[in-house]
């Protein structure tokens, strides 16, 4: 028995001895190696379910936007748009800690569950006192591959670093680049955005875009964290953050209010145009006869021009209609929205030949108080306004005139207003006064309605005269202020028939729109002098004949000849289809010709207004209709449950990165083990 346990300590010591000095280094080694291998697989098995999947679900899902702010247009301003947030800014923060949290544990759990598995077999029984060098050979090993393990941690998050460094320096060059052009853009066109609707008229730095897929609405569609060039809504559909980028084909709605805005708002300027007069001053048909003849002005320049909701089209035929009739309707809003039309003009400067109209045309009696003036604060975003004057409510218009006009005038439904044009305009300025520049305005028109019948009394034979006229009916301070305030001032006479050519020249110089060679910032072909700061420009709406010949021919057939040539001279009834400047319902004419009276049919019926006779309409004339001049566009689309591009480039960046210093840390660990194993032996 003692011989034989002293063999079993003789043997035992030679194993430990031969397994220390031999069995230990090897063992040892390979198992480190073993070690480093599988936990570096673990490593990557984990970080490629996190980083490799195309879709927005996986080992770290992505989420787009607040889920409470989808679509709804009253979302507070700290809710996210429903879009992916761009990776580098929280995304991939979460993938490494979602990588590093499954990776680790892993990791652990493998090592544990393999040194159970050798300690079971190699140190339960008797061969545990001989093969204890190799037992502690393996737990070295093990506990060694922390060292690269660690350095391969340590490489990824490198890589992390690295992709995210590069990532941010590329984004903030290419976010100021773009804000850069996209600012030059906004202010070389003069852009403007306001709301058209009433009880907002908010002045508007970035509308609220929809989705065109979807409907989600986005209220922060610029470049921010969520993307420079696109966001992709949670619908996968790609939006451009920039006008430049063809943002403006998005529907857009107001931030405020949440109702739309029109198309290619952003790309042009709106240029808002109040029509400012009193009751019955005749501001609605200028506007139907402005709209008509720019319409043409714009289709003989092979322009486009289109309203851009089609309410607008139904109202604008309806009194078109009734403007043929001579019965156009009172208007009784005092808060109105905004006619919006869309005009572009080719071969012109982006910046002056694209325009969206914003035509507000409240109910005279809204400018009969100050505190309804206050009320209109779109007065407060333009830089253009046009002043309806009508003569019959002056003071002194009304004093100088004879029974026999005040008679004739009645029996052509004219009512003699008791509000003072000159009230009007000084409840205007005193509001925009309040404004930071003092209220000046770039361009004003005054434009003098019922032109036709105001020639036919003594004192207005000279109203051709503007604005020399307007000092001796009590409207002298008015045009002093106005040449003081503005920058520009042109007159108008206007009366029906009107002058298409220079109706339309008013107008575009007003929202500037360079037509007919005119130049918005300048002066326009007419023969009219016109002098800056405060000039007078005369384009006399006078009484004419069609230009083309069959309208003259049939004019001269309901008419007779030479009733339409002499401005001066009291007009026929024939001459004038439609009534004055303010077209009541169912007026009888001057002179009282039974033929025109409520009952009796018109003589000669409706030839002399489709013949062009009031402007409004006429044979072969073009129709405005609803149009949208933003061109065709599909949006490019993704799947809903994959990630952006730019989450999948940025991730497999990440992984690429990382292998390849994951490979160099492993190969330097290797070449620094071999010098020390080298090392030792040679000692």
């Amino acid at each position: 028995m003692p011989f034989v346990f002293g063999v079993a300590v003789v043997l035992w010591g030679a194993c430990m001895y031969f397994g220390f000095l031999y069995g230990f280094p090897v063992v040892a080694t390979l198992t480190l190696a073993a070690a480093t291998a599988a936990g570096v697989g673990h490593y990557f098995l984990r970080a490629g379910r996190v980083l490799l999947p195309a879709t927005a679900r996986g080992a770290s899902p992505v989420v787009a936007g607040a889920a409470d702010a989808e679509g709804r247009p009253g979302a507070a301003e700290t809710d996210r748009d429903p879009v992916y947030r761009h990776y580098l800014f929280g995304q991939m923060a979460l993938d490494w800690w979602r990588t590093q949290r499954a990776a680790v544990p892993a990791m652990a759990q493998a090592a544990r569950r393999a040194l159970g598995t050798v300690t079971r077999r190699l140190m339960t029984n008797v061969q545990g006192f001989f093969a204890l060098p190799i037992w502690l050979a393996l737990v070295a090993g093990v506990a060694a591959a922390v060292v690269p393990l660690a350095a391969v941690a340590a490489a990824l998050t490198a890589a992390y670093a690295l992709v995210a460094a590069a990532g941010l320096l590329l984004w903030l060059s290419c976010l100021l680049l773009l804000l850069c052009v996209e600012t030059v853009f906004m202010r070389a066109r003069r852009i403007l955005q306001t709301c058209p609707h009433p009880q907002c008229y908010a002045r508007i730095s970035l509308p609220e875009y929809a989705c065109p897929t979807c409907g989600r609405r986005h209220r922060h569609l610029a470049p921010n964290l969520d993307g420079v060039f696109r966001h992709v809504c949670r619908c996968g559909t790609r939006l451009p953050t920039a006008i430049v980028l063809g943002r403006f084909r998005l529907p857009a709605y107001c931030p405020e209010c949440g109702r739309a805005l029109p198309p290619r708002i952003g790309r042009a300027r709106i240029e808002p145009l109040p029509f400012i007069g009193g009751p019955d001053a005749g501001k609605t048909t200028f506007m139907v006869l402005a709209l008509n003849a720019l319409n043409r002005v714009v289709k003989d320049a092979q322009g486009r021009a289109g309203f851009v909701v089609e309410g607008d089209e139904i109202a604008f035929s309806r009194l078109r209609q009734e403007l043929r009739l001579g019965r156009v309707s009172k208007t009784t809003t005092r808060a109105p929205s905004a006619t919006m039309v869309d005009v572009t003009l080719p071969g012109s400067r982006a910046r002056s030949g694209n325009r969206i109209l914003y035509l507000f045309d409240p109910s005279g009696e809204g400018f009969t108080g100050a505190t309804q003036v206050e009320a209109m604060s779109y007065l407060a975003h333009g830089e253009a306004m046009l002043l309806v004057v009508d003569p019959f409510a002056l003071p002194l218009v009304q004093l100088g005139l004879s029974e026999g006009e005040r008679q004739s005038l009645q029996r052509a439904g004219v009512v003699l207003s008791p509000e003072d044009p000159s009230d009007t305009f000084q409840r205007v300025r005193n509001e925009l006064a309040a404004r930071a520049d003092g209220g000046r305005q770039k361009r004003v028109a005054v434009v003098v309605t019922k032109a036709d019948l105001l020639r036919t009394t003594a004192v207005g034979q000279d109203a051709d005269r503007l604005p020399e006229w307007f000092d001796g009916v009590g409207l002298g301070n008015m045009v002093r202020d106005l040449a003081r305030t503005a920058a520009e001032v042109r007159y108008l006479a206007s009366g029906l028939p009107a002058d298409d050519a220079a109706v339309a020249g008013l107008l575009a110089w007003l929202v500037g729109l360079p037509v007919n060679g005119s130049d918005p910032d300048g002066h326009d072909h007419a023969s009219s002098a016109s002098i800056a700061n405060g000039a007078k420009l005369r384009l006399h709406g006078r009484i004419r004949l069609a230009t083309a010949p069959a309208r003259a021919t049939a004019r001269d057939a309901s008419t007779g000849p030479g009733t339409a040539t002499e401005p001066e001279a009291e007009p026929d009834a024939g001459t004038r289809p439609g009534g004055d400047e303010d077209a009541r319902p169912g007026r009888p004419r001057p002179g009282g010709d039974a033929s025109t009276r409520p009952g009796s049919p018109r003589r000669g019926g409706d030839e002399g207004t489709d013949a062009g006779g009031d402007g409004s309409e006429g044979d072969g004339d073009p129709e405005l209709t609803t149009a949208d001049l933003r061109g065709p566009w599909a949006p490019s689309r993704g799947a809903e449950d994959r990630v952006p591009l730019t989450h999948r480039l940025l991730r497999w960046s990440i992984f690429g990165a990382s292998a390849l210093l994951s490979t160099g840390v492993l190969v330097l660990l290797t070449i620094w083990t071999i010098s020390l194993i080298r090392a030792g032996l040679a000692l």
